[in-house]
């Protein structure tokens, strides 16, 4: 498992905070939503903005930061919440192996490339699976399905 980790920068906090407010109100930007995960200390909610992504019929979250709070917090409980406006939808969270990240991190990439691209160090959708695979550790990704009953 990576260390992996990139500080967000000032630029970075104030666009989170606008694409954060934008989604709790209900208008979430190009699909994002609020990611709330309890903190594995504290047992408070916390929150972030996320960019969810489909392949292949599964719903999957992808840390373009490495191992950011939410990821360490994610791993901890399993579970949290995708919020936009009043929409609140409970999921389970599996965290995907690095064998299986590349068409996931490809896919990542050609949605949100234009957000998060800088955080994939001249890596983009049309790189090899080799290339892929080899920066898969650093990036942490988790399948999201149904809230445990």
């Amino acid at each position: 498992m990576s260390e992996r980790f990139v500080r967000p920068t000032a630029m970075d906090e104030g666009f989170n905070r606008v694409v954060g407010f934008l989604t709790r109100i209900g208008l979430p930007l190009a699909g994002s939503r609020v990611l709330a995960v309890r903190g594995r200390s504290s047992g408070e909610w916390r929150t972030t903005p996320v960019n969810p992504l489909r392949v292949g019929g599964e719903r999957y979250l992808v840390a373009p930061r490495g191992n950011a709070q939410w990821v360490r917090n994610l791993r901890v409980s399993g579970e949290g919440e995708l919020r936009a406006g009043r929409r609140v939808e409970a999921f389970a969270a599996v965290e995907v192996s690095d064998a299986d990240k590349p068409p996931i991190l490809r896919a990542y990439l050609k949605a949100w490339a234009w957000e998060v691209g800088r955080f994939f160090e001249g890596v983009d959708a049309g790189s090899s699976d080799e290339k892929l695979a080899e920066i898969a550790p650093g990036f942490p990704v988790f399948r999201i399905g149904r809230a445990r009953p």
